[in-house]
């Protein structure tokens, strides 16, 4: 019965440490680059986009194409690195814990 009981205050610590980190995630900013940084894209590591910049050189109706492509080369590098800063911080919140991999917490 103690093992159960500490399962659970385990288990009770780990769902508040989630909640830290959650709240942690809203803050962290990453930004995604394309077209050498003609196109910048903010966003926190809950993938929030919070900020787009574009550079005037593209705005031109026969840039249309390629600034719809450096958009999403922009969003997916920002998302990228997004995801990676979420894992950190989830390997940092789990680390001696021996969960499975891919168990999903976020």
């Amino acid at each position: 019965m103690a093992d159960f009981l500490g399962m659970m205050k385990q288990a009770a610590q780990l769902q508040s440490k989630m909640k830290a980190m959650q709240d942690e995630l809203e803050l962290v900013e990453v930004e995604g680059l394309s077209g050498g940084g003609l196109v910048t894209i903010r966003m926190t590591a809950k993938m929030d986009v919070k900020a787009i910049k574009i550079d005037p050189s593209l705005m031109k109706p026969d840039e249309n194409d390629i600034l719809q492509d450096l958009l999403i080369a922009a969003l997916a590098d920002a998302k990228r690195k997004a995801e990676a800063a979420m894992a950190e911080k989830m390997q940092s919140l789990t680390g001696g814990m021996g969960l499975p991999p891919g168990l999903g917490l976020t």
